[in-house]
């Protein structure tokens, strides 16, 4: 009999154990997508307060450090970059001034395949395909674009922005559902 009691008192040990450690995933992937709502979040308010002209709430998404960093590819297949801090508020600043009109060049931007690496609870990677559309609406550009961000003071904040835009093959606003199922986008020449 004693030893039947202890037979059970341990399968219930174990029980317990395994629905304690069920629990605990559970919760750290629940912690783990509101993180990833919040980097989302982040992302989109970047984008949308840069198109919105409205500087102040661009420049909160960012980390307003010596190593934050940005590039981009041009059209013309050059590319720009600013480094550190000052470099990107001096850059994007004078853009803003120099472009004031809230008007898009880009009103629709879809962001497909994201990908997250967390190095621990304040540091993100991210990558993502991202379709862009012209003015019009009728053509996308197609971009592969990287983030790093860093959780200062409670807030996921942009630390380094690079985005390399495929400007010699538009996409056909027509043909943009289709090229989105394709796992393997292929540059953007489908």
């Amino acid at each position: 009999m004693k030893t039947l009691s202890v037979i059970l008192l341990g399968i219930v040990l174990c029980v317990s154990c395994k629905d304690k450690a069920k629990e605990e995933e559970a919760a750290r992937q629940a912690n783990l997508e509101q993180e990833k709502q919040a980097i989302k979040a982040v992302i989109e308010n970047e984008t949308k307060s840069f198109f919105a002209r409205d500087y102040n709430a661009w420049k909160s998404n960012y980390a307003q450090t010596d190593y934050a960093f940005q590039a981009w590819s041009n059209d013309d297949g050059t590319f720009d970059s600013n480094v550190g801090w000052a470099d990107i508020n001096k850059q994007i600043n004078k853009y803003i001034a120099a472009n004031p009109e809230p008007v898009s060049s880009h009103p629709i931007v879809e962001r497909k395949n994201m990908i997250f690496k967390f190095y621990d609870d304040d540091v993100a990677y991210l990558t993502w395909d991202q379709f862009n559309s012209d003015k019009t609406e009728k053509n996308f550009h197609h971009s592969k674009e990287v983030r790093l961000l860093e959780k200062i003071g409670g807030q996921w904040k942009i630390v380094c922005v690079s985005a390399f835009w495929d400007y010699r093959h538009p996409i056909p606003a027509s043909r943009l559902p289709m090229i989105q199922k394709i796992a393997n986008e292929n540059k953007g020449k489908i």
